[in-house]
């Protein structure tokens, strides 16, 4: 059963541009990346993942080359969109 994860990343002179770039680049795995927040000001990037366990997270986070700092088990709590009329 695949879970939800989130992945802490410090990241030095991370960039929305490097950041976009790294998504793009990423070869889809044995994992998902659903989405990332990036705290330009902290150098933080904060990644959304699903996977069937911590270490297969972990180890697609390494070879896309995410810095990742942190791999937590976490849930995901979706709230209701605005609408845009």
């Amino acid at each position: 059963m695949w879970q939800t994860y989130l992945v802490e990343c410090y990241w030095p002179g991370v960039t929305e541009e490097s950041l976009t770039q790294l998504v793009r680049s990423s070869q889809p795995g044995d994992v998902a990346w659903l989405e990332s927040i990036l705290v330009p000001e902290d150098e933080i990037v904060l990644c959304l993942f699903e996977g069937p366990s911590e270490e297969a997270v972990r180890e697609s986070s390494r070879r896309s080359g995410l810095p990742s700092e942190r791999v937590t088990r976490s849930v995901r709590i979706r709230t209701n969109e605005r609408s845009t009329s």
